[in-house]
């Protein structure tokens, strides 16, 4: 079966690009192993005023130390920490965005979570579309790894021994039916009310676990959407630099669609770190056909 390091030496990544990933597809047994013993909340909250569980501590600080020994990372934005990280001993100008454990409130109910990561060539405060790659790890009965490096979507599977193997390639996402939409109902707009009322009509299939990476992954395999709306008196829920970009990256080179329903996240510039937006983002037809962006083909 072909490696992650067989599939990227077959593309147009850099070297160094290809050291990253795997370096960071390698901390996927270190997290997991995590888990049994950080289980608790840690009664601290990150900068968006969340309370922290100790795996959303524990994998921040791994990955930070991790980054900065590797020399490979010049600047590391984490959705746990306040400020960008600089690595002044970086031998790269490579820039990495990371949600370290998305879902993390899951593990102690054993529900599927995972990282979700994005690599920049130069600083991390650019728009989606600028990545030079995209992947998350997602723990579930499996650790799988969803990457993109701009050649088409492939999801691979660790095998026992921790190396990732090819499990599907060029990955297409479906035109299916399943939603998921976070944010309680009675808060949603009536543009998102009519939204998920027109998803119904269709027949779509309720699909929500609250963990972004995990709903995603169904989205991608089966078809369908994932959505946050924006809520009054805020701006969003997702973090444009930490989720909303590197699943953007991903779903659009399989063929989908990231938008706040006014525009396509990818092409927004970050003013600020911690940014968060609404999202829209799954199969192409069911966001064209019930917002007013889609993108020209």
């Amino acid at each position: 079966m072909v490696t992650l390091r067989e599939y990227l030496d077959g593309t147009g990544a850099s070297h160094d690009l290809k050291d990253l990933i795997e370096l960071i597809a390698d901390q996927a047994t270190p997290i997991r192993s995590a888990f049994i013993s950080n289980q608790a909340y840690v009664g601290t909250e990150n900068v968006s005023g969340e309370e922290q569980a100790a795996m959303d501590v524990w994998a921040d600080r791994h990955m930070t130390r991790v980054l900065e020994a590797s020399g490979l990372v010049k600047e590391f934005a984490s959705e746990e920490q306040a400020e960008i990280c600089r690595f002044p001993g970086a031998r790269t100008n490579m820039g990495v965005v990371m949600d370290p454990l998305d879902g993390s409130s899951l593990v102690k109910v054993n529900l599927a979570v995972g990282t979700i990561v994005g690599i920049f060539d130069g600083p991390v405060l650019q728009p989606g579309d600028r990545l030079k790659a995209a992947f998350y790890l997602l723990y579930g009965p499996m650790t799988t790894l969803t990457l993109s490096v701009g050649e088409g979507v492939q999801v691979f599977a660790q095998a026992e021994g921790g190396a990732f193997h090819l499990l599907r390639e060029n990955v297409r996402m479906p035109e299916g039916k399943l939603y998921g939409s976070g944010g309680g109902w009675p808060s949603w707009s009536s543009a998102h009310c009519r939204f998920i009322e027109g998803i119904e009509r269709d027949g779509g299939k309720l699909r929500y676990s609250g963990a972004f990476v995990a709903d995603f992954h169904q989205v991608l395999t089966y078809g369908g959407v994932y959505c946050y709306p924006c809520l009054p008196g805020k701006e969003g829920k997702l973090r444009l630099l930490f989720e909303a970009n590197p699943m953007g990256f991903i779903a659009r080179d399989a063929g989908g669609v990231c938008t706040d329903g006014e525009h396509l996240l990818l092409e927004v510039q970050p003013e600020r770190v911690h940014q968060k937006v609404p999202i829209y983002i799954g199969s192409r037809s069911i966001i064209c056909r019930l917002t007013d962006v889609c993108p020209v083909t």
